[in-house]
């Protein structure tokens, strides 16, 4: 029985190394075979689109909707409204500035002549400098920045013909 089992197991085995190659050799080895082009129409692509097999990415041009004139896109800069809220924004601002700045110069003043003083400067409040002269030339540094931001903007309103006036808040 022992015999019987050697050789039915030889017999498969050289069965099974034979079918390998002549199975492998029906089919043509990868990179070898001359492909051919398949061209695919717009029929069997929406087929194919359809069942969930292929993703089309991106949109012909017969897809896109045709008109004549879209709407109007919203230009701030030839919005009268939005130069007068900017305006007032950087009045706003430089006033602050000048007032914190003309307070500081007091605040000095009144130490020199040793006046009372009944308010303070506040040293926390940012970088306000080292010695009194260079915290004046700081603060004064950002009122002209804000003025110069208020002159950019008169610039702009009358390239694109915006009446001074609005800018004025009139």
């Amino acid at each position: 029985m022992n015999r019987y089992l050697t050789f039915s197991l030889a017999v498969s085995m050289t069965l099974g190394t034979l079918a390998i190659p002549l199975r492998a050799a029906n089919k043509p080895c990868a990179g070898t075979d001359s492909q051919k082009p398949v061209v695919w129409t717009n029929d069997e692509l929406e087929k194919l689109h359809g069942l969930g097999l292929i993703s089309i990415v991106g949109q012909s041009d017969e897809e896109k909707p045709a008109s004549a004139s879209g709407p109007a896109t919203y230009v701030k800069t030839q919005d009268p409204e939005w130069y007068a809220e900017q305006a007032a924004k950087l009045r706003d601002e430089l006033q602050r500035r000048q007032a914190q700045l003309n307070g500081f110069r007091q605040a000095i003043e009144n130490v020199k002549s040793l006046k009372t003083m009944t308010g303070g400067i506040n040293l926390d409040d940012g970088d306000i400098g080292i010695t009194p002269e260079a915290g004046i030339e700081f603060l004064q540094q950002r009122v002209n920045e804000t003025q110069t931001e208020c002159d950019a903007l008169e610039d702009l309103a009358r390239r694109n013909d915006i009446l001074p006036g609005t800018l004025r808040g009139q």
